[in-house]
């Protein structure tokens, strides 16, 4: 039977409203009020739902450094089956068909998305939803979810890693433009090269930039993009070609990884299935492999030159 549905706003915003008549469930978008709910649902799964329960921890439930609307599908009783940020990137955690078909068809309405990613069955789960309406699917990419649980208390210490600094901004920018684009296609610094900078300024400002630094070149960096006191996701680990082979990236990742863990249970991160010395990279520094990930990539913009990377 088809199912059928009220949308009461046919624009992606706060006043969506959208009601399966099957099984009564209702999509809405999420307020400062249901915060701790939210953070509740998430960390029933805190690998999975790090980036989005960091978000929430960081920016609260709407702001505009979420680059997107957090909204939720709830059950008869009133209980959360679903939770997604749609915006610039989809991130999702569904428990439900009807779940995943009321945020695909609500994300139909957004055309400023760029990416879908959560694990390959959610993916396929959302896809069989979103694909005959949403916008055109142009790229894909697997990645490995990697989670690190102990450190090595034996680390060297690498002198002069440290937290980056807003100085660090010119050396920081490009390097992370490129990584983006080596992934995505997309270069974020010629789309949108104030935003750009402005987003990897604060990351710097908030304390969530590594870097080693010496004679004004960055030879090692790695961003903390979440940080919860179950999990810490990072993204952005890069390595300078001047140091591959010396050990001095692994000791970095080491050192931050004893740091992180002092304050929080698990770190993860993602790398793309087909960077097989990334893969080594994690798994010596003592990563295991906890699942796989699609990335769904879904605007193309201005083509920017590749550089090694992490």
């Amino acid at each position: 039977m088809q199912r059928l549905h009220r949308q009461t706003s046919s624009s992606l915003g706060n006043s969506f409203l959208r009601v399966n008549w099957i099984d009564g469930t209702t999509t809405a978008a999420l307020t400062a009020e249901d915060q701790s709910e939210v953070l509740d649902f998430l960390t029933e799964r805190p690998i999975h739902n790090v980036a989005m329960a960091g978000f929430v921890r960081d920016n609260g439930m709407i702001s505009e450094h979420n680059r997107g609307v957090f909204y939720g599908c709830r059950n008869l009783q009133g209980q959360l089956e679903a939770v997604a940020l749609i915006g610039h990137a989809i991130l999702i955690d569904a428990r439900t068909d009807s779940a995943f078909q009321s945020l695909a068809e609500l994300a139909k309405s957004s055309s400023a998305t760029h990416l879908i990613i959560a694990e390959e069955t959610c993916v396929a789960a959302f896809l069989k939803y979103y694909a005959d309406g949403g916008q055109q699917l142009y790229r894909e990419s697997q990645q490995i979810l990697f989670e690190l649980r102990c450190s090595n208390p034996d680390a060297i210490e690498v002198t002069g890693f440290r937290l980056g600094s807003l100085s660090d901004l010119d050396l920081v920018v490009p390097v992370h433009a490129r990584m983006s684009f080596d992934e995505s296609g997309v270069d974020p610094w010629a789309a949108d090269p104030l935003g750009f900078t402005r987003r990897c300024a604060r990351r710097l400002l908030s304390n969530r930039t590594y870097v080693l630094v010496r004679d004004d070149k960055l030879l090692f960096k790695a961003d903390v993009v979440a940080e919860t006191p179950e999990a810490t996701y990072l993204e952005g680990v890069w390595a300078n070609p001047a140091i591959r082979g010396t050990g001095c990236a692994l000791s970095c990742m080491t050192q931050l990884a004893q740091m992180l863990l002092s304050r929080t249970e698990a770190i993860c991160l993602l790398s793309n299935v087909t960077n097989k010395k990334a893969k080594a990279f994690y798994l010596k520094a003592g990563f295991k492999q906890q699942g796989v990930y699609d990335s769904i990539f879904l605007r193309r913009s201005i083509a920017f030159p590749q550089t090694a990377m992490l």
